[in-house]
């Protein structure tokens, strides 16, 4: 479908930019979009956003369709699987009607009353945006430790909260990163602070009725490819400090109970050294620190070392690399040792007995699935000989699971309801390859409703990621069901970038090799067209912030491919942002795409960049979307790319922009208006294949 009523185009330049580097000059005639302050550039968003909705308008009767669609699929008063944490057991639960949880607790039983720790629709009454960012639990549970951001920003208000008493005490901590860490004193708080670039590079120590500008920096990280963070040892015998690069990681540990010691370094950082640790103690093995680590491991082993020694002469091998999987996590427990990876392209989750040293897998009903990463708050008890589980497949709905380790069953404790006539036996999944153009196999996964016929071209909309070494893994596709009960088919394409099949996976999709995430894209959608499954008329492509380069890539080199482009705060304008060490993030990102201060970089990132590879051609319909204060993907990314693309494709096709002016990189934080974002995005989707209703 065509557009031919003209775009609310950008004013000429208020203040274009000239930039030479290594001899290349770059006119940016769009600099002046990064003038957030600047009230004529307020106006351009808010004028784009009043455009989009203009071309949106046809649209309103399918969004509102689809938005009570998602709602009534939704169980909405619904409480979380209760996690047992000391004497009592926490949940959180949702309320008819309301945006976001209840934080609550009982006492010694699930029949005992409950206690409301925290209400996050009372404190978001007066914002348009809320995230909770830390929430802990003092460990003699009197005392509750949360931070939130109200801007999207992600810098944090850090409160304290008396559950006796239902009080707040006096001290609020402003500008706080998002790690905190408690004492076993029950006064002391480690948290983290950011620089100007909103790196986090400070541990700072808070004991409780101290007035906070008198906290002290416990360290401070100076290098700029750093970033720090906090957490405390299952065990509750150390906390932790996590340095960590795109490449290397450093760790120091404070006993918990002497939180004014120095901390003591476990290994100094060796350029290229990966490692995390957890610590274990029992009367078989004594006091050690467990040790996940790439040390003569590309694919990562697990070692121990001795608290006292634990520099690596001293790490000693508890288990090998895996020879077709990497390990990636773990949870310790008294006599159990989970271990979380992949193998085979999917997750997998290993247990070590660390009595016998026997090693087994947990197996999984499905041949596509995804299990989330045990974390320690679903599995706060190291004495436990249960670890709670997280599993979904694109056919089965989340669903909780306790795994007994010790007789290696399985109970499931919750599995999530969809609500309406849901029927998972209507739906099919399957797993497909295609070939790269190097000769990799790049999986895709694909799910369809069982009615839409196979031995016909069908709608088809492919989404991907491919970065930091994170999954994109097969997902209940909750907020897809809708265009799956239409007939459109849905497929994940697991390209190099992300880590779906190990460590080499996303090593070859980053820095000088970081072409190979747009070639399997490419790949996979003209393997999903030979096969019959669509044609490009029929096919939406959907990316996200690092996916969002993707998609500008692909809108640049292949636009014949798809109908339609969707990109929410897609970070498109890569030259500039890697050349800006005063925005957040820059620096330590220099280590995924490259540092375009050197020459050669420099020429590989400008090769591929979407905003200075914009040509004269026709574009495929596209919807982009930004959030004003994302502190990832600054704003003006998006509404330069938009500008420029304006300005040079030859096409009446629809190019829309909204930007949401008071969130940030993840959209709105109430789960319904959330679910008004998805309902926006999926009828842009739907309208695009020309499904109406």
């Amino acid at each position: 479908m065509s557009y031919t009523t003209p775009p609310v185009p950008p004013k000429a330049p208020i203040h274009p930019k000239t930039t030479i580097t290594h001899d290349d000059t770059r006119i940016d005639n769009y600099y002046w979009l990064s003038e957030r302050d600047n009230p004529e550039v307020v106006a351009y968003l808010e004028a784009e956003n009043a455009y989009t909705d203009a071309m949106m308008a046809h649209t309103a009767d399918l969004q509102e369709t689809i938005y009570q669609e998602l709602r009534a699929r939704m169980k909405e008063d619904d409480p979380s699987v209760p996690v047992r944490h000391g004497n009592y057991f926490y949940y959180d639960r949702t309320l008819e009607g309301a945006q976001y949880p209840l934080y609550c607790r009982k006492r010694g039983s699930l029949e005992a009353v409950e206690e409301i720790l925290l209400d996050l629709n009372e404190l978001a009454a007066a914002h348009e945006y809320l995230h909770l960012q830390s929430y802990s639990v003092s460990p003699d549970h009197r005392l509750l430790l949360y931070s939130i951001d109200t801007t999207g920003g992600e810098s944090y208000t850090l409160y304290i909260k008396n559950l006796e008493t239902g009080k707040l005490l006096p001290e609020t901590i402003r500008n706080t990163g998002h790690a905190t860490a408690w004492a076993n004193d029950n006064q002391t708080i480690l948290y983290t602070r950011h620089d100007e670039a909103l790196r986090p590079n400070r541990l700072m120590r808070h004991r409780l009725g101290n007035n906070p500008d008198n906290d002290v920096i416990v360290y401070q990280e100076d290098d700029r490819l750093f970033n720090l963070g906090v957490y405390k040892t299952k065990s509750s015998v150390y906390i932790i400090l996590h340095m960590a690069s795109k490449m290397t990681t450093e760790q120091w540990y404070i006993p918990a109970d002497a939180p004014e010691s120095n901390p003591m370094v476990i290994h100094p950082r060796e350029a290229g050294l990966e490692y995390k640790v957890e610590h274990h103690h029992s009367e078989t093995h004594g006091e050690r620190f467990i040790i996940i680590t790439n040390d003569d491991a590309y694919d990562f082993r697990v070692m121990e070392a001795p608290v006292m020694t634990s520099g690596k002469d001293h790490w000693r091998e508890l288990l090998a690399q895996r020879n077709n999987g990497t390990i990636v996590e773990m949870q310790v427990f008294r006599n159990y040792l989970v271990l979380y990876g992949r193998e085979g392209g999917f997750c997998q989750l290993w247990v070590m007995n660390l009595i016998s040293g026997e090693v087994h897998p947990i197996e999984f009903p499905e041949p596509i699935y995804y299990v989330r990463p045990p974390t320690a708050t679903d599995n706060p008890e190291f004495e436990s000989e249960i670890v709670r589980l997280t599993y979904t497949s694109p056919i089965t709905p989340s669903s909780v699971y306790d795994y007994h380790m010790n007789n290696r069953t399985r109970e499931l404790k919750k599995r999530a309801e969809v609500l309406g006539d849901f029927d998972p036996n209507d739906y099919v999944a399957e797993r497909l390859y295609a070939t790269a153009s190097d000769g990799t196999q790049v999986p895709i996964s694909l799910t369809r409703h069982r009615d839409t016929p196979r031995d016909q071209p069908a709608p088809l909309h492919l989404w991907a990621y491919g970065a930091y070494g994170a999954n994109n893994d097969p997902t209940f596709p909750m907020l897809f069901l809708g265009l799956l009960d239409r007939g459109v088919v849905f497929a994940n394409a697991h390209v190099r970038g992300g880590g779906e099949m190990g460590r080499a996976w996303y090593d070859n999709g980053k820095l000088m090799h970081k072409k190979n995430t747009f070639t399997d894209f490419i790949a996979c959608t003209e393997h999903l067209i030979a096969e019959g499954y669509t044609t490009p008329k029929q096919l939406v492509a959907e990316g996200h912030s690092a996916g969002g380069l993707l998609m500008g890539v692909i809108a640049n080199t292949r636009p014949e491919l798809y109908a339609g482009i969707v990109t929410w705060v897609p970070f498109v304008d890569i030259i500039n942002t890697l050349l800006d060490t005063s925005l957040p993030l820059t620096v330590p990102e220099w280590e995924e795409w490259g540092n375009p201060n050197d020459p050669v970089q420099y020429d590989y990132l400008k090769s591929y960049s979407p905003y200075d590879n914009v040509e004269a051609q026709d574009y495929p319909q596209m919807f982009v979307k930004g959030g004003f204060n994302d502190p990832y993907v600054q704003y003006w990314e998006p509404a330069k790319w938009v500008a420029r693309l304006r300005s040079l494709k030859t096409d009446n096709n629809r190019l829309i922009l909204k930007t949401n002016m008071d969130t940030g990189h993840d959209g709105a934080s109430g789960r319904f208006d959330f679910l008004r974002e998805a309902a926006f995005n999926l009828a842009f989707i739907l309208d695009v294949f020309g499904i109406r209703e």
